[in-house]
């Protein structure tokens, strides 16, 4: 009898488990069947994915760099002809090629340790007749290296812009100064980049070409690599506010719906207290007092708004699924309350505030870009999709500043809309529940 009693249970839970992992797969694959969501999140991871690895795809930083310096140094071999134990010129000696990673120094600097090294030691000394000092022109560096033609080289990510750089410089209009009056006369012989018969300066900005696709902003930076790395600080500030605006969240709104009382009668009243906040005003006064950061703004977000919203959600979800009777059941078999609430109540609250998670994201977004906008946000010259609007209001003869950046922002808040709509009705309870 007692065998039979076990099996039966034994039975039970197994159809509880298979009912439960059914109907997690069952929402999966509702959610796989919404095409616009389904494909929306897979766009959207990869857009995000490229981001976090722009230091090796985007970025103005070589990935590999071969180079001898074509000039002995110890250690290594030579044929000393007139055994004076030097090198000299007409002797031979075994240059070896040395390689060096920049990018994956700047992407992986807790990792690999690559030495800093300065324009003239890849034999770099002037760009344009101007002495280059600090880090080396890579793009410039490449050039040098295949006209030298002695072996060396250079290999640039799939887009050689950074997000920082000023790329129009290089872009001027070469001329050779007969007169040494450091400036171009008529008669002397320049390299036309445009065509137009008349040597140039470069503009502040320059309107999408074949070299920068998107064109430059106001301060000549490329407009392309700038939109992927904020398209990086946007989602990333965003998704961290959430995670943890929803940690505080779930535990204060579970403790107010479970407990209730003065317990809820005391986290109502903060709750209130927090709301009333003026938060834009209080960001103004820290934003003179620090610099903003994207860590300082998360933890304002965090610690001030983020959390609100998602308390009230769990609280209403607590109050309504501790009158149910599978709690009263789970009190009356002596189970302890951090059991129940973690155990069984939990994972039947959730559904509402998964499906409200993108939601969430497109709100901190939204407030991100409205803080960089008016000035009290990241501060330049860190890549922002806001500040890339301050530049387009300023800038409106260049249509690409306006545009751009509102494609960008606009075309977000549609992926991560039609995600949400897709959670929301593949979490549906009334679509799929353990009665159906």
């Amino acid at each position: 009898m007692q065998l039979l009693i076990q099996g039966l249970g034994l039975n039970n839970m197994e159809k509880t488990k298979q009912i439960s992992d059914s109907i997690l797969k069952k929402r999966l694959r509702r959610f796989k069947s919404i095409k616009r969501g389904y494909y929306s999140l897979i766009i959207l991871v990869s857009l995000y994915f490229i981001s976090l690895i722009a230091p090796v795809l985007i970025n103005n930083k070589a990935l590999i760099v071969c180079h001898a310096n074509m000039e002995y140094d110890e250690g290594e071999k030579f044929e000393d002809n007139n055994n004076n134990g030097f090198w000299d010129q007409n002797e031979n000696y075994e240059d070896k090629y040395h390689y060096y990673f920049p990018a994956f120094g700047q992407l992986f600097s807790f990792i690999i340790n690559e030495n800093y090294h300065e324009a003239s030691f890849f034999g770099q000394d002037s760009i344009m007749g101007k002495r280059k000092f600090g880090e080396p022109h890579y793009r410039l560096l490449k050039k040098q290296f295949k006209d030298e033609a002695y072996g060396n080289y250079v290999i640039m990510p799939l887009y050689p812009f950074g997000p920082y750089e000023e790329v129009l410089s290089e872009r001027d209009e070469l001329f050779k100064d007969l007169n040494k009056n450091g400036k171009w006369d008529t008669g002397e012989p320049f390299e036309d980049a445009n065509n137009n018969g008349e040597r140039d300066e470069y503009y502040p900005a320059l309107f999408p070409d074949s070299i920068n696709i998107l064109g430059t902003d106001n301060q000549g930076r490329d407009v392309f690599a700038r939109l992927i790395y904020g398209l990086k600080v946007s989602l990333s500030f965003a998704l961290i506010v959430v995670f943890f605006s929803y940690i505080i969240g779930i535990m204060m709104g579970g403790m107010l719906g479970y407990f209730g009382g003065k317990v809820d009668l005391f986290g109502l009243r903060l709750i209130e207290i927090f709301s009333a906040m003026p938060f834009l005003f209080l960001m103004m006064i820290l934003a003179s007092i620090f610099k903003p950061s994207i860590i300082l703004l998360a933890l304002m977000y965090m610690t001030i708004v983020g959390w609100i919203a998602i308390t009230w959600y769990v609280r209403g979800e607590f109050l309504k699924e501790k009158s149910k009777d599978y709690v009263s059941a789970a009190v009356s078999m002596g189970q302890s309350t951090w059991k129940i609430i973690i155990k069984h109540i939990l994972p039947n609250a959730l559904t509402p505030i998964i499906t409200f998670a993108p939601f969430a994201v497109i709100g901190y977004i939204y407030s991100l870009v409205a803080l960089d906008f008016l000035g009290f946000g990241l501060q330049p010259p860190t890549p922002s999709w806001g500040e890339l609007l301050v530049q387009g209001k300023s800038n409106l003869q260049y249509w690409h500043l306006v545009i751009v950046p509102l494609s960008a922002i606009g075309g977000t808040l549609f992926l991560i809309t039609f995600i949400g709509e897709a959670i929301r009705e593949a979490f549906d309870p009334k679509v799929f529940s353990r009665l159906r």
